[in-house]
Protein backbone atom coordinates (compact mmCIF):
# COMPACT_ATOMS: atom_id res chain seq x y z
CA UNK A 1 0.00 0.00 0.00
CA UNK A 2 1.19 3.21 -0.77
CA UNK A 3 1.00 6.43 1.15
CA UNK A 4 0.46 10.20 -0.58
CA UNK A 5 1.38 13.63 0.99
CA UNK A 6 1.36 17.00 -0.68
CA UNK A 7 1.82 20.28 1.01
CA UNK A 8 3.13 23.03 -1.42
CA UNK A 9 2.84 26.08 0.92
CA UNK A 10 5.73 28.29 1.76
CA UNK A 11 5.28 28.67 5.62
CA UNK A 12 6.90 31.25 7.34
CA UNK A 13 6.85 31.42 11.31
CA UNK A 14 7.84 33.70 13.88
CA UNK A 15 7.09 36.80 15.42
CA UNK A 16 7.45 39.86 13.08
CA UNK A 17 7.59 37.54 10.20
CA UNK A 18 5.31 39.70 7.97
CA UNK A 19 6.85 42.85 7.88
CA UNK A 20 10.40 40.89 7.52
CA UNK A 21 9.50 39.06 4.22
CA UNK A 22 8.10 41.59 2.38
CA UNK A 23 9.96 40.52 -0.71
CA UNK A 24 8.32 37.53 -0.72
CA UNK A 25 4.96 38.77 -1.80
CA UNK A 26 6.67 40.58 -4.41
CA UNK A 27 7.35 37.27 -5.84
CA UNK A 28 3.69 36.76 -5.71
CA UNK A 29 2.39 39.36 -7.50
CA UNK A 30 2.35 43.64 -7.56
CA UNK A 31 -1.81 43.65 -6.92
CA UNK A 32 -2.77 42.82 -4.11
CA UNK A 33 -6.50 42.06 -2.77
CA UNK A 34 -6.59 41.96 0.48
CA UNK A 35 -9.65 39.62 1.74
CA UNK A 36 -10.64 40.67 6.33
CA UNK A 37 -13.58 40.38 8.20
CA UNK A 38 -14.66 43.87 9.20
CA UNK A 39 -12.44 43.91 12.40
CA UNK A 40 -10.31 41.48 13.64
CA UNK A 41 -7.11 42.02 11.32
CA UNK A 42 -7.04 45.73 12.27
CA UNK A 43 -7.37 45.08 16.12
CA UNK A 44 -4.62 42.75 16.32
CA UNK A 45 -2.11 44.75 14.18
CA UNK A 46 -2.03 42.46 10.99
CA UNK A 47 -3.90 44.31 8.60
CA UNK A 48 -0.95 47.00 9.58
CA UNK A 49 2.04 44.70 8.95
CA UNK A 50 0.54 43.40 5.91
CA UNK A 51 0.17 47.08 4.03
CA UNK A 52 3.35 48.04 5.33
CA UNK A 53 5.18 45.16 4.03
CA UNK A 54 3.18 45.29 0.46
CA UNK A 55 4.38 49.41 -0.13
CA UNK A 56 7.81 48.59 1.21
CA UNK A 57 7.38 45.88 -1.72
CA UNK A 58 6.24 48.11 -4.40
CA UNK A 59 2.79 46.63 -4.18
CA UNK A 60 -0.21 47.98 -4.26
CA UNK A 61 -3.82 46.69 -2.69
CA UNK A 62 -7.42 47.00 -2.55
CA UNK A 63 -9.19 46.01 0.75
CA UNK A 64 -11.86 44.18 1.06
CA UNK A 65 -13.28 43.83 4.16
CA UNK A 66 -17.23 42.15 3.84
CA UNK A 67 -16.45 38.69 4.89
CA UNK A 68 -19.04 37.44 7.75
CA UNK A 69 -18.58 34.86 9.94
CA UNK A 70 -19.32 31.42 8.25
CA UNK A 71 -18.90 33.34 5.08
CA UNK A 72 -21.60 32.62 1.96
CA UNK A 73 -21.26 31.71 -1.59
CA UNK A 74 -22.48 34.98 -2.62
CA UNK A 75 -19.77 36.87 -0.44
CA UNK A 76 -16.97 34.93 -2.53
CA UNK A 77 -19.23 35.75 -5.77
CA UNK A 78 -19.22 39.66 -4.74
CA UNK A 79 -15.18 39.33 -3.57
CA UNK A 80 -14.52 37.70 -6.96
CA UNK A 81 -16.38 40.52 -8.96
CA UNK A 82 -14.57 43.27 -6.98
CA UNK A 83 -11.00 41.55 -7.21
CA UNK A 84 -11.38 41.64 -11.32
CA UNK A 85 -12.52 44.95 -11.27
CA UNK A 86 -9.61 46.31 -9.87
CA UNK A 87 -6.81 44.36 -11.36
CA UNK A 88 -5.40 42.09 -8.39
CA UNK A 89 -3.25 39.39 -9.81
CA UNK A 90 -2.95 37.84 -6.12
CA UNK A 91 -5.37 37.06 -3.06
CA UNK A 92 -4.13 37.87 0.57
CA UNK A 93 -6.53 36.78 3.18
CA UNK A 94 -6.04 37.79 7.08
CA UNK A 95 -8.02 36.49 9.55
CA UNK A 96 -9.21 32.95 10.99
CA UNK A 97 -10.96 30.23 8.83
CA UNK A 98 -13.81 32.85 7.64
CA UNK A 99 -11.51 35.19 5.99
CA UNK A 100 -9.34 32.22 4.27
CA UNK A 101 -11.83 30.46 3.39
CA UNK A 102 -13.55 33.28 1.61
CA UNK A 103 -10.14 34.36 0.28
CA UNK A 104 -9.62 30.83 -1.43
CA UNK A 105 -13.07 31.43 -3.13
CA UNK A 106 -12.05 34.73 -4.40
CA UNK A 107 -9.58 33.67 -5.98
CA UNK A 108 -10.60 30.91 -7.83
CA UNK A 109 -13.77 32.45 -9.18
CA UNK A 110 -11.79 35.52 -10.00
CA UNK A 111 -10.29 33.72 -12.49
CA UNK A 112 -13.71 31.38 -13.58
CA UNK A 113 -16.29 34.50 -13.74
CA UNK A 114 -18.77 32.80 -15.74
CA UNK A 115 -18.97 29.60 -13.25
CA UNK A 116 -22.45 28.95 -12.38
CA UNK A 117 -23.20 28.87 -8.41
CA UNK A 118 -24.42 24.79 -9.14
CA UNK A 119 -21.02 23.87 -10.43
CA UNK A 120 -18.69 25.90 -7.59
CA UNK A 121 -18.11 22.35 -5.49
CA UNK A 122 -17.87 20.86 -8.76
CA UNK A 123 -13.81 20.46 -8.93
CA UNK A 124 -13.64 21.98 -12.49
CA UNK A 125 -12.24 25.25 -12.77
CA UNK A 126 -10.80 25.65 -16.12
CA UNK A 127 -9.66 29.43 -15.28
CA UNK A 128 -7.35 28.67 -12.82
CA UNK A 129 -6.91 30.93 -9.70
CA UNK A 130 -4.97 33.75 -8.12
CA UNK A 131 -2.08 33.13 -6.25
CA UNK A 132 -3.26 33.03 -2.39
CA UNK A 133 -1.32 34.25 0.16
CA UNK A 134 -2.65 33.73 4.36
CA UNK A 135 -2.26 34.73 7.24
CA UNK A 136 -4.08 33.15 10.26
CA UNK A 137 -5.07 35.32 13.49
CA UNK A 138 -7.04 32.38 15.29
CA UNK A 139 -5.21 28.94 16.22
CA UNK A 140 -7.98 27.01 14.53
CA UNK A 141 -8.44 25.90 10.97
CA UNK A 142 -5.29 25.45 9.67
CA UNK A 143 -6.72 26.68 6.39
CA UNK A 144 -3.20 28.52 5.48
CA UNK A 145 -2.02 24.89 4.22
CA UNK A 146 -4.80 23.53 2.96
CA UNK A 147 -6.69 23.26 -0.22
CA UNK A 148 -9.80 23.55 1.27
CA UNK A 149 -12.71 26.36 1.31
CA UNK A 150 -15.29 25.79 3.25
CA UNK A 151 -18.53 28.23 2.35
CA UNK A 152 -22.02 28.41 3.80
CA UNK A 153 -24.20 26.80 1.24
CA UNK A 154 -28.17 28.01 1.70
CA UNK A 155 -29.18 25.46 -0.94
CA UNK A 156 -28.26 22.66 0.70
CA UNK A 157 -29.10 24.17 4.25
CA UNK A 158 -25.21 23.09 5.73
CA UNK A 159 -21.61 24.21 4.80
CA UNK A 160 -20.20 22.68 2.03
CA UNK A 161 -16.29 22.65 0.88
CA UNK A 162 -14.66 23.64 -2.42
CA UNK A 163 -11.37 20.74 -2.54
CA UNK A 164 -8.36 21.68 -5.14
CA UNK A 165 -4.74 22.18 -5.32
CA UNK A 166 -5.99 25.11 -7.26
CA UNK A 167 -6.29 26.90 -4.00
CA UNK A 168 -3.24 25.49 -1.74
CA UNK A 169 -1.94 29.09 -0.59
CA UNK A 170 1.18 29.69 -2.41
CA UNK A 171 2.68 31.37 1.21
CA UNK A 172 1.45 31.95 4.87
CA UNK A 173 2.74 33.83 7.38
CA UNK A 174 2.03 32.03 11.03
CA UNK A 175 3.00 34.91 14.08
CA UNK A 176 1.20 33.88 17.09
CA UNK A 177 1.46 37.81 17.83
CA UNK A 178 -2.20 38.59 16.10
CA UNK A 179 -4.09 35.90 18.64
CA UNK A 180 -2.62 37.16 21.60
CA UNK A 181 -5.88 39.79 22.57
CA UNK A 182 -8.28 36.94 21.51
CA UNK A 183 -11.29 35.74 23.71
CA UNK A 184 -10.81 33.26 25.72
CA UNK A 185 -13.51 31.39 24.17
CA UNK A 186 -12.31 31.75 20.88
CA UNK A 187 -8.94 30.43 21.70
CA UNK A 188 -10.48 27.44 23.25
CA UNK A 189 -13.04 26.80 20.36
CA UNK A 190 -10.14 27.49 17.96
CA UNK A 191 -7.89 25.14 20.18
CA UNK A 192 -10.34 22.00 19.89
CA UNK A 193 -10.92 22.91 16.29
CA UNK A 194 -7.00 22.24 15.81
CA UNK A 195 -7.37 19.19 17.85
CA UNK A 196 -10.25 17.91 15.56
CA UNK A 197 -8.22 18.13 12.46
CA UNK A 198 -5.37 16.39 13.90
CA UNK A 199 -7.40 13.65 15.72
CA UNK A 200 -9.41 12.91 12.89
CA UNK A 201 -6.07 13.02 10.12
CA UNK A 202 -5.29 9.91 12.85
CA UNK A 203 -8.66 8.49 12.47
CA UNK A 204 -9.27 9.12 8.63
CA UNK A 205 -8.38 5.80 6.45
CA UNK A 206 -5.93 8.39 4.17
CA UNK A 207 -4.07 8.42 7.47
CA UNK A 208 0.17 7.41 7.05
CA UNK A 209 3.34 7.93 8.52
CA UNK A 210 4.01 11.89 7.67
CA UNK A 211 0.27 13.06 8.93
CA UNK A 212 0.77 10.96 11.97
CA UNK A 213 4.01 12.65 12.86
CA UNK A 214 2.99 15.94 12.55
CA UNK A 215 -0.75 14.81 14.11
CA UNK A 216 0.92 13.38 16.81
CA UNK A 217 3.10 16.72 17.70
CA UNK A 218 0.06 18.68 17.05
CA UNK A 219 -2.11 16.50 19.65
CA UNK A 220 0.97 17.09 22.49
CA UNK A 221 1.10 20.68 21.97
CA UNK A 222 -2.22 21.56 22.32
CA UNK A 223 -2.53 18.84 25.45
CA UNK A 224 0.19 20.90 26.67
CA UNK A 225 -1.90 23.74 27.15
CA UNK A 226 -5.19 22.49 28.80
CA UNK A 227 -4.00 23.83 32.23
CA UNK A 228 -3.42 27.27 30.53
CA UNK A 229 -7.22 27.01 28.89
CA UNK A 230 -8.76 26.12 32.03
CA UNK A 231 -6.84 28.45 33.61
CA UNK A 232 -7.80 31.54 30.88
CA UNK A 233 -4.37 32.67 31.20
CA UNK A 234 -1.81 31.58 27.80
CA UNK A 235 1.62 33.10 27.74
CA UNK A 236 2.65 34.43 24.66
CA UNK A 237 4.65 31.20 23.84
CA UNK A 238 1.60 28.71 24.76
CA UNK A 239 -0.18 30.88 21.85
CA UNK A 240 2.48 30.57 19.22
CA UNK A 241 2.82 27.15 20.08
CA UNK A 242 -1.06 26.62 19.88
CA UNK A 243 -0.71 28.52 16.29
CA UNK A 244 1.99 26.05 14.94
CA UNK A 245 -0.46 23.08 16.44
CA UNK A 246 -2.75 24.71 13.92
CA UNK A 247 -0.78 24.75 11.03
CA UNK A 248 0.39 21.59 11.53
CA UNK A 249 -2.97 20.25 11.90
CA UNK A 250 -3.62 21.56 8.57
CA UNK A 251 -0.94 19.92 7.19
CA UNK A 252 -2.65 17.19 8.08
CA UNK A 253 -6.68 17.65 6.78
CA UNK A 254 -4.76 18.43 3.64
CA UNK A 255 -3.44 14.87 3.03
CA UNK A 256 -6.29 12.82 4.90
CA UNK A 257 -9.19 15.34 4.73
CA UNK A 258 -12.01 15.39 7.92
CA UNK A 259 -14.28 13.04 9.12
CA UNK A 260 -17.90 12.11 10.04
CA UNK A 261 -16.75 15.02 13.21
CA UNK A 262 -16.95 17.68 11.25
CA UNK A 263 -19.42 16.39 8.59
CA UNK A 264 -21.67 16.08 11.62
CA UNK A 265 -20.70 19.72 13.15
CA UNK A 266 -22.04 21.64 10.33
CA UNK A 267 -25.58 21.09 10.74
CA UNK A 268 -24.97 22.29 14.86
CA UNK A 269 -23.05 25.47 13.27
CA UNK A 270 -25.99 26.37 10.30
CA UNK A 271 -28.67 25.09 11.97
CA UNK A 272 -27.94 26.52 15.38
CA UNK A 273 -25.16 28.60 15.54
CA UNK A 274 -22.58 27.15 17.31
CA UNK A 275 -18.98 27.77 16.58
CA UNK A 276 -17.65 25.39 14.37
CA UNK A 277 -15.09 24.41 16.83
CA UNK A 278 -17.32 24.10 19.68
CA UNK A 279 -19.32 21.95 17.53
CA UNK A 280 -16.78 19.51 16.99
CA UNK A 281 -15.82 19.30 20.62
CA UNK A 282 -18.95 18.09 21.86
CA UNK A 283 -19.49 15.64 19.48
CA UNK A 284 -15.96 14.32 19.48
CA UNK A 285 -16.10 11.84 22.77
CA UNK A 286 -19.68 10.12 21.49
CA UNK A 287 -17.78 9.72 18.13
CA UNK A 288 -14.83 8.23 19.71
CA UNK A 289 -17.34 6.09 21.82
CA UNK A 290 -18.87 5.01 18.85
CA UNK A 291 -15.11 4.57 17.06
CA UNK A 292 -13.35 2.32 19.92
CA UNK A 293 -14.77 -0.78 19.37
CA UNK A 294 -14.36 -0.64 15.71
CA UNK A 295 -10.78 0.28 15.50
CA UNK A 296 -9.24 0.60 19.39
CA UNK A 297 -5.83 0.84 18.47
CA UNK A 298 -6.45 3.97 16.75
CA UNK A 299 -8.84 5.48 19.47
CA UNK A 300 -6.25 4.27 22.00
CA UNK A 301 -3.58 6.49 20.18
CA UNK A 302 -4.91 9.26 20.03
CA UNK A 303 -5.89 9.13 23.77
CA UNK A 304 -2.32 8.80 24.56
CA UNK A 305 -1.20 11.82 22.28
CA UNK A 306 -3.71 13.82 24.40
CA UNK A 307 -2.64 12.38 28.00
CA UNK A 308 -5.78 10.31 28.82
CA UNK A 309 -6.48 6.57 29.50
CA UNK A 310 -10.07 6.58 28.48
CA UNK A 311 -12.67 8.79 26.09
CA UNK A 312 -14.28 9.24 29.54
CA UNK A 313 -11.09 10.98 30.65
CA UNK A 314 -11.14 13.47 27.87
CA UNK A 315 -15.06 14.13 28.23
CA UNK A 316 -14.22 15.02 31.57
CA UNK A 317 -11.64 17.57 30.23
CA UNK A 318 -13.52 18.63 27.15
CA UNK A 319 -16.61 19.64 29.92
CA UNK A 320 -14.56 21.75 31.54
CA UNK A 321 -13.78 23.38 28.67
CA UNK A 322 -16.49 23.83 26.84
CA UNK A 323 -19.09 24.04 29.69
CA UNK A 324 -22.24 22.36 29.35
CA UNK A 325 -23.97 21.56 25.43
CA UNK A 326 -26.68 23.54 24.18
CA UNK A 327 -30.30 22.31 24.04
CA UNK A 328 -31.07 20.04 21.31
CA UNK A 329 -34.00 17.93 20.52
CA UNK A 330 -34.38 14.58 19.38
CA UNK A 331 -36.60 15.64 16.29
CA UNK A 332 -33.07 17.87 15.40
CA UNK A 333 -31.01 14.89 16.13
CA UNK A 334 -32.54 12.73 13.32
CA UNK A 335 -32.78 15.81 11.24
CA UNK A 336 -29.41 16.41 11.65
CA UNK A 337 -27.88 12.96 11.00
CA UNK A 338 -30.01 12.84 7.30
CA UNK A 339 -27.45 15.79 6.47
CA UNK A 340 -24.66 14.55 7.94
CA UNK A 341 -24.94 11.07 6.43
CA UNK A 342 -24.61 12.84 2.51
CA UNK A 343 -21.62 14.60 3.68
CA UNK A 344 -18.49 13.76 1.66
CA UNK A 345 -16.75 14.08 5.06
CA UNK A 346 -17.66 10.32 5.78
CA UNK A 347 -15.93 8.76 2.99
CA UNK A 348 -12.42 9.85 4.85
CA UNK A 349 -13.62 7.49 7.97
CA UNK A 350 -11.90 4.22 9.10
CA UNK A 351 -15.48 2.75 9.93
CA UNK A 352 -18.15 4.71 7.65
CA UNK A 353 -21.07 5.26 10.21
CA UNK A 354 -24.36 4.82 8.96
CA UNK A 355 -27.33 7.17 9.65
CA UNK A 356 -28.95 5.50 12.54
CA UNK A 357 -25.19 5.58 14.21
CA UNK A 358 -24.85 9.35 13.13
CA UNK A 359 -28.01 10.04 15.28
CA UNK A 360 -27.07 8.18 18.51
CA UNK A 361 -24.07 10.26 18.50
CA UNK A 362 -25.51 13.35 18.43
CA UNK A 363 -28.48 12.13 20.92
CA UNK A 364 -25.43 11.22 23.20
CA UNK A 365 -23.25 14.47 22.89
CA UNK A 366 -26.85 16.19 23.83
CA UNK A 367 -27.68 13.55 26.78
CA UNK A 368 -31.05 12.45 24.81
Amino acid sequence: MTEQYFMPTHVVVGEGCVRENGALLREIGQKAFIVTGAHSAKACGALDDVTAALEAAGCTWTLFDGVMANPTIACAYAGAEKARACGADFVLAIGGGSPMDAGKAIALLAKNPDLPEEQLFSGQYPGGALPIVCIPTTAGTGSEVTKASILTNDRAQTKSSISHPLIFPRLSFVDGRYTWGLPLSTTINTAIDALSHAAEGMLSCKAGALTDCLAKEALARIAACFPALEQGSLTPAQRQSLLIASTEAGMVIANTGTTAVHGMGYSLTYFQHIDHGRANGLLFAAFLDWLQPKAPARVGEVLKCLGFDTVEALRREFATLLGAPEPLSAEQAHQYAAIAVQSKNLANCLVVPDQAALEAIYRKSFGL
